[in-house]
């Protein structure tokens, strides 16, 4: 199937790409070839008897299904299997569990650095999947060149773990690198006023000091501290390694050689691929004469028969999953985003549906609009009124995040979950220096006082930023009833936790803004006691993705019809035209997450629109 697409796209692209855009017979063309590609049919997969489940490390786990664009780019490149969902790779790692016909897992490594943006609290999930596989009997191995914090996490739960002589592994604990544009705007000309509530709220920090604050010094520490200590107790525990210990060698030695490595305990074995794989011919009784060992990959194997959840159970009772992964915005959205109206349409539709008992909100968000959270948080509440809303946190559910959860029945998180982030801020740019330094100018004629206040021409005056200020007050103390209402806490309780303040999963049990912890798999659990349905359910996930024909059809499926009330579809070519500025926007975001591989500084807040 990735061959025939991969050949078809590779050889008609240049013609019929031209063909699409400039003439609607090209565009037909191009389209029919969608169809016969995407409704193409090959045997399948087949597990064989005594096979191994390979898991390659560089895949890219998320909550939500790839998106349109995304699915386009794999099939144009081949490239399909670097991206796959939780729900999918636990779903297979259970099935495997229970699978006669699997004896092991290979962990693949060799290239496990490159793209890996899976947050901990995804992995911690993962991981504690393959616990179960290696607790059921079936035997894992790891194999790697270079590994990671995020990469050992995963492997260190290995039976056997095996370094390439020339590899090494870099243990030497977790950091955050804000980076810092105050002097740079000052220096072109650029100001910037904030107006904000909460001491902790440090995301405008860059724009308006040349280094951490110490509340938010002291607040990143602590996440640091909790991440940190969950990874060494978690991997201490795998590798019969004292805390302590791991600690030492991340103070002392940072960077291991695979001896070194070996010395510590880190790794079982130093040796090379071919080692492993006779390991692993052997593991499956494979003759000699073999190339290499039966096999199937993770990816491949999720696709066997029987690999839905849902279709075993074959049930009309549902438990519906939502996705809420990405900022969230104003409106519909587009991929990867939150759209406050699109998942306020998913929520009334599943409060109408009677067959569906129970709500699974999995957010994995760092926030975003105000106006966008209240749309969804609203419909939350109703449908809480009518069947249990559980969340689920997954990596990040903060400010919007952490928003739209206050009303749910019971929340979700996995220690290392960064939530909480209760503050609201508005960040005022003007470029009047910059302007006036170039030779240009503005004038004004208005019919009232603050007629001109929206402008970039010039900074806002004492009067009108204490109008953003009132409006920033007001959101914040209704964030403070949201969370003092849903989670029945104290309003000034909430407003001492609160303060802009982020907070791992396990300190957020500790100050009651989670119930418990515990990954997607315990939150269905929950939900399917909290609507006593025993075993009698299955899963349904929303946003419902659609394969590659219907997601290129206008990115919408039969879900998004059913939901929106789309009735045609029509093909729109993206906007070409974008500002320097957002170019700059980009370019800082990009920046930002190199500098912060932890996701924890450099979050998106709240979007009051104020610019």
């Amino acid at each position: 199937m990735r061959n025939f697409l991969k050949q078809t796209f590779a050889s008609l692209l240049g013609s019929l790409l031209g063909l699409f855009i400039f003439c609607g017979v090209g565009t037909t063309g191009l389209l029919f070839l969608l169809f016969a590609a995407a409704s193409s049919k090959d045997v399948g997969p087949v597990v064989k008897d005594k096979s191994v489940l390979v898991f390659d490390l560089s895949t890219n786990i998320t909550d939500g299904q790839p998106s349109s664009s995304e699915l386009l780019q794999n099939a144009l490149s081949g490239d399909d299997n670097k991206r796959i969902s939780l729900h999918t790779v636990l779903e297979a790692l259970d099935k495997a569990r229970r699978d006669k016909r699997i004896v092991g897992i290979y962990l693949d490594a060799t290239d496990a650095t490159e793209g890996r943006v899976t947050g901990f609290a995804t992995l911690k999930e993962v991981r504690q999947a393959l616990e179960k596989c290696r607790a059921a009997g079936k035997k894992i191995i790891a194999y790697g060149m270079d590994w990671g914090e995020k990469e050992y996490y995963l492997s260190s739960v290995a039976d056997s773990i095996v370094v390439n002589p020339l590899g090494g592994m870099e243990i030497n604990g977790l950091s955050t690198q804000p980076m810092f544009y105050a002097g740079a705007l000052e220096k072109y000309g650029v100001g910037v006023q904030i107006v904000r509530v909460g001491k902790f709220k440090g995301a405008v920090e860059p724009f308006i000091l040349t280094k951490l604050s110490p509340e938010n010094r002291a607040q990143t520490q602590e996440l640091l501290n909790d991440v940190w200590g969950e990874w060494r107790a978690t991997v201490g525990a795998s590798r019969k390694i004292k805390p302590q210990q791991l600690q030492a060698i991340a103070d002392n030695q940072a960077l291991l050689l695979a001896d070194q490595a070996k010395a510590n305990r880190l790794v079982d074995k130093v040796g090379y691929f071919d080692q492993v794989v006779a390991d692993l011919k052997q593991l499956t009784n494979s003759d000699k004469e073999d190339k290499t060992f039966a096999q199937i990959s993770l990816k491949d194997y999720a696709g066997v028969a029987g690999k839905s959840l849902a279709v075993e159970r074959n049930s009309k009772n549902k438990i519906a999953v939502v996705y809420a992964e990405g900022e969230i915005v104003d409106g519909q959205g587009d991929d990867g985003d939150v759209g406050g109206d699109r998942f306020a349409k998913i929520f009334r539709r599943l409060r109408q549906d009677e067959d569906v008992k129970a709500v699974i909100l999995r957010i994995n968000s760092p926030g975003g609009s105000v106006s966008g959270s209240e749309v969804i948080q609203r419909e939350v509440r109703l449908t809480g009124e009518k069947k249990p809303v559980i969340v689920s946190m997954g990596n990040v559910a903060a400010s919007g995040g952490y928003w739209i959860a206050t009303d749910s029945k019971r929340i979700f998180a996995e220690p290392n979950t960064i939530t909480g982030s209760i503050g609201v801020f508005g960040q005022i740019l003007n470029f009047q220096k910059l302007a006036n330094d170039n030779g240009v100018t503005w004038d004004a004629v208005k019919t009232a006082r603050y007629a001109d206040t929206q402008t970039v021409a010039r900074p806002k005056s004492p009067e009108e930023l204490a109008i953003y200020q009132r409006s920033v007050n007001r959101i914040y103390d209704t964030f403070l009833n949201k969370v003092a209402q849903g989670r029945k806490l104290p309003k000034q309780k909430v407003a001492e936790i609160a303060q802009g303040r982020v907070w791992s999963g396990a300190a957020a049990k500790k100050i009651g803004l989670v119930d418990d912890i515990g990954g997607l798999d315990a939150a269905v659990k929950y939900a399917a006691t909290a609507a006593n349905l025993g075993d009698n359910w299955q899963l349904q996930e929303y946003p419902k993705g659609g394969n590659l024909r219907e997601r290129f059809f206008g990115q919408v499926s039969e879900q998004a019809r059913t939901v929106l009330g789309v009735d045609k579809v029509q093909l729109k070519a993206p906007d070409p035209l974008m500002s320097e500025f957002q170019k700059l926007q980009q370019e800082l975001a990009i920046l930002r997450k190199m500098n912060d591989p932890q996701g924890i500084y450099a979050r998106l807040p709240f979007n009051l629109k104020i610019e």
